[in-house]
């Protein structure tokens, strides 16, 4: 963990905005070759769907998701999966110091990565923000998988959203299925040490892609591994029952580790402490919560 002192900066410029794109950077040591057209729709339509090929030049090339709709004032629309053209990468200050402590998944190789990648391809959507939560989750990981077969040189994936970075090795190779990878790749538990006390505070970051709230712990004197393990059980059951807390409802504690039902903490909808700001679920851990309520 990092011993680096970081100040709390809830700058509105930075605020998360609900339903935003979603963002996926392929880090590259050399320029990747780009697929035939034949090629990227088959292997988007493999993984996505039927898809609707468009803009198929050096700059973007974009697929419309013709099996989902996404329902906007001015009528229904099909979302836009778009391939970026390769841009050289500058690996040195690409991300600063705070969002560099909370990369869990990849620190063996995250300095390597940031210091042999030269090239990246940016992938997002588009027009796919009114998409309800699990079926955008499962059309964003779709689309993380066809672009993990279509580009296999890439080195690495950094999920920009939730500030993960991963081999893409562990992309391709993963296991988890349906919304849970959305949870696993877009979704980031960050933890923080709060400076002169014994506090701690965990929360999650990449909910709110999904117009879902992020989860936040503010606490003391409890193993922080069980709290992330608690913090992704309950990111994943949100979106999987498509958020039904509300304000003053309790959810099962921790007891010797592990979920128990005999142990109940209280959820409150607040203002997040940490950067970037946000509306969050603070979870009211009880005895063991830190600061004022």
């Amino acid at each position: 963990m990092s011993n680096e002192v970081f100040c709390q900066d809830l700058n509105e410029k930075d605020a998360v905005r609900p339903g935003g794109p979603f963002m996926i950077q392929l880090l590259f040591k050399e320029p990747p070759i780009v697929p035939t057209k034949e090629t990227m729709l088959k292997i988007m339509e493999k993984h996505v769907g039927p898809v609707e090929m468009f803009g198929n030049d050096e700059t973007v090339r974009g697929f419309a998701a013709l099996s989902h709709d996404a329902e906007f004032k001015d009528g229904k629309f099909h979302p836009q999966l778009m391939v970026m053209n390769c841009q050289e990468f500058q690996g040195t200050g690409f991300v600063d110091a705070f969002k560099l402590s909370q990369m869990w998944d990849c620190q063996e190789d995250r300095d390597r990565i940031f210091s042999e990648c030269k090239f990246h391809i940016l992938g997002v959507d588009m027009v796919s923000a009114t998409l309800p939560a699990q079926e955008r989750a499962n059309l964003l990981m779709d689309f993380t998988d066809a672009l993990a077969e279509l580009f296999p040189t890439c080195e690495a994936f950094y999920f920009q959203n939730a500030g993960k970075l991963f081999l893409a090795k562990d992309v391709r190779e993963h296991t988890v299925e349906g919304t849970d990878r959305f949870i696993r790749f877009g979704v980031n538990v960050r933890f923080f040490n709060v400076q002169s006390s014994d506090d701690m505070l965990i929360d999650t970051l990449g909910m709110g892609t999904l117009c879902l709230p992020d989860l936040q712990y503010h606490f003391h004197d409890m193993d922080p591994n069980w709290v992330v393990n608690h913090a992704y059980n309950v990111a994943s059951y949100i979106l999987a029952q498509d958020n039904p807390i509300e304000d003053d409802e309790t959810i099962d504690g921790i007891a010797d580790g592990s979920m128990s039902h005999n142990v109940q903490w209280k959820c409150r909808y607040e203002d997040s402490l940490i950067q970037p700001s946000r509306v969050v679920l603070d979870i009211n851990m009880g005895n063991l919560a830190a600061g004022n309520r």
